[in-house]
């Protein structure tokens, strides 16, 4: 750990350390990390869960301050400010086109991993949480406390709280209960001037830009006040696995004209997976909010295509749902989900399309031989309709509401370090997406902001184009809530001080640094 002792050799870190020291209102220097500190290597790289930007090659920050107080926040807002430095906020690494933690420009890493408290009141039904505590950590506390409330959060307990929350937030209870922002009662944000806020200080304009817009254009969101949501004792999950030999074309068929009507109380996501002897494998995954009776009366109904038996069934806690889908073995313990590294990690990148028709059978089964072709992308459907018809597109900024049949995620991993292989695999996972145009949302072609995509459009530091270029891919991830966005940054940030390669950008005229 940093001293100043320890930094004086360096006339830079000295500079820095002692702009950090002068602004914070606690000790800092035991939480600041230069690249000649033992902690700096393991501490930027423990959190990187995309080894694509894990490499040699890659941008490395010139510290990092992983800071325990939120006076450590300020101080680095203020100096970075006055020594023209670029910040990355990080709370938890999911971030995969790695905009948390590089950048190409001079720059500084806010590490929120230490400020990870969530304090969960049961009278209330809410919680408040940090952002820096990840999925897991809040799941484990509140059934910790009470077992008939749960959050609809992600299905991956090793994401961080802050970005999730701030880029959208979706699960398995988002068709009962919506997107986890829109369950969010209040927050504390630092913004640009280093001054700390909830939502009465910040105003109802910032605190809607920060629910699904991505809280680093705006500032350093520090904690959320969450509503809590009911779950029953008992919930029921199944896993089903399809063939094509099995039928797997019309039961997927069946599931996109079905699965946004289904009861709301009933999630089906459907994982197509590329296997060996040139096939398709179609995995079902469900979480249903009641016991198996009720939810095969449901699927006899409605899904009698999927052929799911009452051995296909798991009967279980909320929390343990989530151990399920999170592929834990069963009967493995609920302390898993304060686990923050339980994977090794590997390389990866994500894409995202919105589906607003039904995919022919015949499209479909073209589908299929373009996955057979490439081998290695897996796409994922995740059901809407519920309540997530129900919320208008203005309410946050997060646009993807009705008329949504379901979300594609486009996935491709790799082990092979290397340029070669990055570029073979990159060029896979853009061939399939492009494949994919005729069949999903036109007009803008529809994006989730939480799959941060580069490919979609960047905008540059210092570009005097900078509206027109984050029109590109802000039109993608809000839709018709791009303009309200880019007024609230306006007015907050006129300097443009919280920017990365798809910020919300400024006005056009305005100061750009």
């Amino acid at each position: 750990m940093a001293s100043p002792s320890s930094s004086a050799a360096d006339p830079a870190q000295h500079k820095y350390l002692q702009c950090l020291t002068n602004h914070s209102s606690t000790p800092i220097s035991q939480a600041i990390y230069f690249p000649t500190d033992p902690l700096y290597t393991s501490t930027l790289e423990s959190n990187i869960r995309n080894l694509v930007y894990a490499s040699d090659s890659t941008p490395r920050p010139l510290f990092i301050v992983a800071a325990t107080h939120v006076s450590h926040i300020q101080s680095t807002i203020l100096c970075c400010k006055a020594h023209g430095l670029q910040l990355r906020i990080r709370s938890g690494g999911h971030d995969f086109d790695g905009l948390s933690y590089v950048s190409p420009s001079p720059f500084v890493l806010l590490d929120l991993f230490n400020l990870r408290s969530v304090t969960i009141d049961v009278e209330s039904e809410t919680a408040w949480v940090n952002s820096g505590a990840t999925l897991g950590e809040l799941y484990h506390e509140i059934a910790g406390n009470i077992k008939i409330l749960g959050f609809p959060g992600g299905v991956c307990p090793t994401v961080g709280v802050g970005g999730f929350l701030s880029g959208g937030g979706y699960g398995n209870l988002m068709r009962k209960h919506g997107l986890s922002v829109d369950n969010v009662v209040d927050a504390i944000i630092v913004d640009s001037d280093g001054r700390v806020l909830d939502r009465e200080a910040m105003g109802e304009d910032l605190f809607w830009a920060i629910n699904g817009g991505g809280g680093a254009s705006f500032g350093v969101i520090v904690s959320w006040k969450i509503r809590l949501v009911p779950v029953p004792e008992t919930v029921t999950v199944f896993r089903v696995e399809r063939t094509l030999e099995q039928g797997a074309s019309d039961v997927v068929h069946k599931w996109q004209l079905i699965a946004d009507k289904l009861h709301e109380d009933l999630f089906i996501r459907v994982v197509l997976i590329p296997v060996p002897k040139f096939t398709i494998k179609a995995k079902f995954n469900a979480l249903f909010l009641g016991k198996t009776e009720r939810l095969m009366g449901l699927m006899d109904h409605e899904f009698p295509e999927l052929g799911l038996s009452p051995a296909d069934c798991l009967e279980m806690s909320w929390i343990e749902s989530v151990l399920f889908w999170s592929n834990y073995p069963p009967e493995t313990s609920t302390e898993v989900l304060r686990d923050r590294h339980p994977k090794p990690e590997k390389f990866v990148k994500k894409k995202s399309d919105y589906v607003q028709e039904p995919i022919s059978k015949e499209g479909l089964e073209a589908m299929w031989d373009k996955m057979i072709q490439l081998r290695k992308p897996i796409l994922t459907f995740n059901p809407y309709g519920g309540r997530m018809g129900q919320i208008s597109e203005k309410d946050t900024p997060f646009p993807h509401r009705a008329g949504n049949l379901y979300k594609i995620q486009y996935s491709i991993g790799w082990k092979e370090p290397g340029v070669e292989a990055e570029e073979k695999y990159l060029g896979d996972i853009r061939r399939m997406y492009s494949y994919m145009t005729p069949f999903v949302s036109k007009n803008p072609r529809r994006a989730y902001m939480n799959y941060r995509d580069l490919d979609i459009g960047t905008v540059k530091r210092g570009s005097k184009n900078s509206y027109a270029e984050g029109k590109v891919y802000g039109d993608k991830y809000f839709d018709g809530n791009f303009e309200r966005l880019v007024k609230v940054k306006t007015a907050v940030d006129p300097n443009y001080f919280f920017w990365n390669e798809q910020s919300v950008p400024v006005l056009p005229g305005k100061v750009e640094l």
